[in-house]
């Protein structure tokens, strides 16, 4: 259901959006981008690539389903997110999927004839959450529909980078349920209360446009076939030319921004900035400024 539940492919795609497209290209495959292949792990659902040493590109891989969010696709998203994570050459990490669909919800075959007693007890969705605990930025690149689980998916991300044909949408009441993976808390604090109740009761779809000027996500890039993913390699290379201590750091002060208080923050920001000064990379970024270098960076 929602970042961190697709719709049964046919039902929200013909009642929600009324498109049913047979096959998608994974959007990434625009020639302006070059893959390199990354580890000898084979995967079903996902596709795992390196369109530059430090970046990695993980591309949901379900076609025929729009990319629907299954347990066993999640589990591969998984594996791969912590791999990459762990990888001192990444920097930063690309999450996309195809032109037509980034993710379009949750597997509804998959949840359908589910009960309590097993979703409960097995504490349905958990890992979902795992791509929180990345330490590494993650740049969500998204086309086409982003819908319930995919919503969800994509919020968990850092970044969102959205194609002018991006949807985003929580559509979980038409199915008599709720955003079950986040959306609900993360919309929330991303556009404000009444615009979370607002896709959460109604269900409605919001345009790539309306999620910018609501600060759903950090901008809309151009037109054109992988221009988004051209957009979020560009940026996540941006980012892996930093000292990785100080991204990581940043990235823990701003989610912390979430869940303290003002003071609290601040606090919790000031120590972190304390701490980096017992790095080589503030040595050397500091020394570059002030000789009028770039700074070379060695992570440590």
């Amino acid at each position: 259901m929602g970042s961190r539940f697709c719709f049964p492919m046919s039902f929200l795609i013909s009642r929600t959006l009324r498109v049913v497209p047979a096959t998608i290209k994974p959007s990434y495959l625009a020639s302006t981008v070059r893959l390199m292949s990354t580890s000898n792990t084979e995967y079903q659902f996902i596709l795992s690539s390196r369109p530059d040493p430090s970046v990695a590109l993980i591309t949901l891989n379900r076609p025929k389903a729009l990319n629907a969010l299954s347990s066993p696709l999640f589990k591969e998203l998984n594996q791969a997110l912590f791999e990459a994570d762990a990888d001192d050459s990444v920097g930063a990490i690309v999450l996309t999927g195809s032109e037509k669909a980034f993710a379009a919800g949750a597997d509804i075959k998959e949840m359908k004839d589910k009960e309590y007693s097993d979703v409960y007890k097995n504490n349905f969705l958990e890992n979902w959450g795992q791509i929180a605990k990345l330490r590494k930025p993650v740049i969500a690149a998204v086309s086409g529909y982003a819908l319930g689980g995919g919503c969800e998916l994509a919020l968990m991300c850092d970044i969102i980078l959205a194609s002018p044909t991006a949807k985003f949408g929580q559509p979980e009441i038409n199915l008599g349920v709720i955003p079950g993976g986040g959306g609900s808390q993360r919309l929330v604090r991303s556009i404000g209360k009444s615009r979370a109740m607002e896709m959460c009761l109604t269900g409605r779809n919001v345009s790539a446009q309306e999620a910018a000027e609501w600060g759903m996500v950090s901008r809309v890039v151009g037109e054109g076939e992988g221009k988004v993913v051209e957009e979020a390699i560009t940026m996540a290379k941006e980012i892996s030319s930093k000292g990785q201590i100080a991204v990581q750091a940043a990235k823990e002060v701003v989610n912390a921004g979430y869940e303290l208080t003002l003071a609290e923050g601040l606090r919790f920001e000031r120590r972190i900035f304390h701490g980096l000064f017992a790095t080589k990379d503030q040595k050397e970024g500091m020394a570059a400024f002030a000789e009028k270098r770039k700074a070379q960076f060695t992570n440590s």
